[in-house]
């Protein structure tokens, strides 16, 4: 390790340590009793606008955005912008359709989205492959979370072999194991107010520092191959890359918050208005999601993969080292360490979220639904607990045995998976004219077309080639396949109703949907 590593490595741990610390702090903020589901998981449910937009903010940009956003758009070009429409597109979204839900929950109760599939089907099978399916898509999630942790740590000279190489992530998931254990929801919620200041620092600087050292933004556009400035134009029997880049929009949109850690991060809030005002105020991320996918541009006209000093880290990590590779070219070692620790913390919030979220479906959905049904309330946040370190590993098991060109493909195969949730409890939130049986043979349908086209893919890519007839339609996967669920979900909920099966019971009333501040 040079003297750069340590210089960099030394300011990277002062603020790992820092928030770590914070990690741990945040059991003594707003002080509850922490062996309650609802206080542990959901904080409860009293944060307001200031702490839920930090919150969002530290929920839905990741180390996907700092990471992976700009490694796709280094190495695929210009379709990797497709990360700054969608979340444009999402905040319509949850103005409108996620008061509602924190409405109904509030008013019952619930906990996750199954809690309200149950409730609204009165479906505990339906319930059930809501929270499989919440648990399964998470899963990859928190890896891209962990790749981030491992690519930095990688930057700064942190390697080994054999096992020994991925000790230091062993390290970094241990220590956000043992705070998210211990505080639960506020501890990322306190941590992410420290991610977002670092975070910003990092991105001004690069945007202004970048250029400067480049020659500005013009001879960044002039330095990219043509090809990667600007999608590729539709041909005689295709749409070129257009088909790809819009579903790949849409489709991330409409899944972003049906994840287990979207929906915990809007049903820990205090009420429907502070919704809607981060729903207005949400946007400011955006911005900054832009800016992040430049640094792609960036290192292409750096040429960061053709410097021998950074060759074995692009031989290790791929794409996903091009944004460390330009940090360590552009900034002296200790701010290249402070950007490091920026992703790294950038990572650290999401995961801890993340896993909470996923445990609160295992206890609630599937160990008090079946295994323990008269289980007590601490009991219950114990199960949790030890459900979120359970659901960590499963995470550093995907990053240490599938490890991926392109780290936002472990995102967007989540996104496959957790789309075919939307219309159990999104359309569930506005009519039960859908049977539950027909949602879940919908639901069935739509896990087997989307895995089966991520399996054609070899789990390598989400975007499927549709033959239909002499056409030739790429697009995201988890929107073939969502179509493929509401059309079984529709022809057999007209086939059930007409023959009158049995709908099950709604726990639910029209004020529920409603009601609360």
């Amino acid at each position: 390790m040079s003297h750069e590593h340590y210089a960099a490595l030394t300011v990277f741990v002062g603020l790992f340590g820092l928030v770590t610390a914070l990690g741990f702090v945040a059991a003594r903020w707003r002080r509850a009793d922490l062996d309650q589901l609802h206080e542990w998981g959901l904080a409860g449910r009293r944060f307001g606008t200031v702490v839920t937009w930090f919150l969002l903010g530290g929920d839905l940009y990741t180390a996907y955005t700092f990471m992976a956003v700009p490694a796709l758009v280094f190495g695929a070009g210009a379709i990797g912008f497709f990360a700054v429409p969608y979340t444009i597109i999402a905040y319509p979204f949850v103005f409108v359709v996620m008061p509602r839900l924190w409405s109904v929950s509030h008013r019952r109760g619930y906990i996750t989205g199954a809690d309200f599939v149950r409730g609204r089907f009165g479906s505990g099978t339906l319930a059930l492959a809501v929270a499989i399916t919440g648990l399964l898509a998470t899963m990859p999630y928190i890896a891209l979370q962990l790749v981030g942790i491992q690519v930095v740590l990688g930057a700064m000279g942190v390697e080994g072999s054999g096992w020994m190489s991925d000790l230091p992530l062993v390290i970094a998931f241990a220590i956000l194991a043992a705070y998210t254990y211990q505080s639960g929801l506020r501890a990322p919620a306190l941590i992410a107010i420290v991610k977002d200041a670092v975070i910003y620092v990092t991105v001004i600087a690069a945007v202004l520092v970048v250029p400067i050292r480049l020659g500005g933004y013009a001879k960044i556009f002039d330095a990219v191959p043509p090809q990667k400035l600007i999608l590729t134009p539709p041909g005689p029997h295709d749409f070129g890359q257009y088909s790809a880049f819009s579903s790949l929009a849409l489709g991330s949109a409409l899944a972003l918050f049906l994840y287990p850690h979207s929906l915990t991060g809007v049903l820990s809030s205090s009420g429907r208005a502070v919704i809607r005002r981060n729903s207005a105020l949400l946007p400011a991320y955006s911005f900054l999601l832009a800016l992040i996918a430049l640094l792609g541009t960036m290192a292409i006209a750096a040429g960061v993969d053709k410097d021998p000093a950074f060759s074995h880290g692009f031989a290790r990590y791929g794409t996903n080292f091009a944004v460390p590779a330009l940090f360590l070219r552009t900034f002296s070692p200790s701010f290249a360490g402070f950007a490091f620790a920026s992703i790294a913390i950038g990572a650290l919030v999401p995961a801890a979220i993340m896993s909470i979220a996923a445990a609160n479906l295992f206890t609630r959905n599937i160990y008090r639904e079946y295994l323990r049904p008269d289980c007590d309330g601490k009991e219950e946040a114990t199960v949790a607990k030890i459900a979120s370190l359970v659901v960590k590993v499963g995470a550093l098991a995907f990053v240490v045995l599938a490890p991926q060109k392109y780290a936002i493909q472990l995102q967007l195969l989540g996104g496959v998976w957790i789309l075919q949730t939307f219309p159990a409890v999104v359309v569930g939130l506005y009519t039960r004219r859908l049977h539950r049986w027909a949602l879940l043979v919908g639901w069935a349908t739509g896990m087997t077309v989307g895995t089966t086209m991520a399996y054609q893919l070899h789990f390598k890519g989400t975007v499927y080639p549709l033959h239909v007839g002499p056409w030739t339609i790429s697009a995201y996967a988890a929107l073939w396949a969502l179509l493929a669920n509401l059309g079984v979900a529709v022809v057999l909920s007209a086939i059930l109703n007409r023959a009158g099966v049995d709908p099950g019971i709604d726990a639910t009333d029209a004020p529920d949907y409603a009601g609360g501040p």
